[in-house]
């Protein structure tokens, strides 16, 4: 048996062993920690198969693959999904790495805070220059510390969610340099943008998730063998969300500029990934 790959979900791993299966390559699922492994049985396939997989990362909504387990699947495969909230919490957990997870969990301890009684407190020891009065440049945190504040139940399920699909495939399959450097340079560069734009009173992970957007969309574009992408139907979506932000639209303030300095930051630090793995 060769293990050619490993996915988060028992389901999606039978769809590709079905349509391994369409091509004469057999082979099945087993669990494995992080989540299920695709196991050869046959070594003269590697090859093929592993090219296969990578594809299937890529697209894994294409519809042959859909169609690999209607012509070629079992009614009697069974599949664990874990026991009730063990189940979903392994899922969480082994589908990011642990900078995101830090990450997320700060964001929600902020806004627990912030909601316990504790508001103003925190915004007064996290907010950028000038938004309370005993705040001065030597605070140097408060150019990242608003990015951990948000101030509604909608602004951080929005942002959590992205952060914690893109921001935990990036760690995952590329590491934890490339999200650090996302992390902190959309987390910094677009709040002093958007200070020059709308003065210090924002906060949200906004900028980063605009970040790793455009990160993993340019390079499952420019470097698809890097086990990351974006569907353009998702990178639709958010470009649409950022056009509506500049209208009055959506009935609530938006940090417009935050989004779209993270967008650059994160598209700038594709093109330099994708191009020095070219070389590489």
């Amino acid at each position: 048996m060769i293990e050619i790959g490993l996915l988060p979900y028992a389901r999606t791993a039978q769809a590709f062993v079905d349509y391994l299966t369409g091509l004469g390559i057999e082979s099945h699922i087993e669990p494995h920690p992080h989540g299920v492994a695709i196991m050869l049985v046959e070594p003269q396939h590697e090859a093929k198969a592993r090219n296969e997989f990578a594809q299937f990362v890529l697209h894994p909504h294409d519809d042959k693959y859909l169609q690999a387990s209607w012509d070629n699947g079992s009614t009697q495969t069974k599949f664990d999904y874990g026991s009730g909230v063990l189940g979903l919490t392994q899922q969480f957990i082994t589908g990011a790495g642990p900078l995101t997870l830090i990450t997320f969990f700060s964001c929600v301890v902020v806004y627990a805070l912030m909601n316990l009684g504790l508001g103003n407190a925190t915004f007064s020891a996290l907010s950028f220059f000038s938004a309370v009065p005993d705040s001065n440049l030597n605070q140097v945190w408060r150019v990242f510390t608003p990015s951990l504040m948000h101030f509604s139940a909608m602004h951080i399920i929005f942002n959590l969610l992205w952060w914690w699909y893109l921001g935990g495939k990036i760690e995952t399959r590329l590491g934890t340099r490339p999200l650090l450097f996302l992390l902190l340079m959309a987390g910094t560069l677009p709040n002093i943008l958007q200070f020059f734009i709308t003065g210090p009173n924002f906060g949200g992970l906004s900028g980063v998730v605009y970040a790793v957007v455009g990160y993993t969309w340019l390079m499952g574009v420019r470097k698809p063998d890097c086990s990351i992408a974006l569907p353009q139907s998702y990178m639709g979506f958010m470009m649409v969300w950022l056009i509506l932000g500049f209208t009055d639209l959506l009935g609530m303030p938006i940090a417009n500029g935050a989004h779209v300095g993270g967008l650059l930051v994160g598209l700038a630090q594709a093109l330099f990934d994708s191009r020095k793995s070219a070389k590489s």
